[in-house]
């Protein structure tokens, strides 16, 4: 494939992942996304066989990536809070590259793991959930994480308060992702209650 056919696959998957992050999977249409990128239908066709091979590419790309950047972070860091502090910061930085496929996993993995096609969007879930367990575990084994913690109901939380935020989240805001990941570090570590 020549570079300037990537470059336009790269330029339709973004505007196709756009538009899915916006309006949802099942509400965007292979004409909107080639209206938006200035082509025929038709034309959408020389590069991809459907809508679903589009968001197909766009989620096991950024899940390639995001489990890239964890196994990373797990061989690099063996002391508990260490890991989970670079896992919230990947996590945050992850919306600065992935934003549109993050909102996309969020809001249509449970209707597109209804198809064979997206069965592994649980699998690499569930790889994803035990990295977090497993940091978490270690740390309580440690002493360095509470022993009455739920570990996951923990995971869950914070799970659930990292990943929401690319609703809100402005990569070009005034406050970058790693700014982002160390405040919600210090409120997860130390609270909101003021030491005295």
């Amino acid at each position: 494939m020549g570079a300037a056919r990537k470059d336009r696959r790269a330029e339709l998957l973004g505007i196709a992942g756009r538009l899915f992050a916006e309006r949802g999977f099942v509400a965007t249409t292979v004409r909107e996304i080639a209206d938006a990128a200035g082509i025929l239908s038709g034309s959408l066709y020389h590069h991809f066989d459907s809508k679903e091979s589009m968001v197909d590419e766009i989620l096991r790309g950024f899940l390639d990536r995001l489990r890239a950047s964890y196994e990373q972070v797990l061989a690099e860091r063996s002391d508990p809070r260490a890991a989970l502090t670079a896992l919230v910061t990947v996590s945050f930085e992850s919306m600065d590259t992935d934003g549109d496929a993050i909102a996309i996993f969020q809001n249509e993995a449970a209707h597109l793991a209804q198809f064979e096609r997206f069965g592994y969007l649980a699998e690499v879930a569930a790889e994803l959930e035990r990295c977090w367990l497993g940091v978490l575990e270690r740390g309580q084994r440690d002493g360095v994480f509470r022993a009455d913690l739920r570990v996951p109901l923990v995971y869950r939380f914070i799970r659930d308060t990292v990943w929401v935020a690319v609703r809100w989240y402005d990569p070009e805001g005034t406050l970058g992702a790693e700014e982002i990941a160390a405040q919600y570090l210090t409120i997860l570590c130390q609270g909101i209650v003021a030491q005295r």
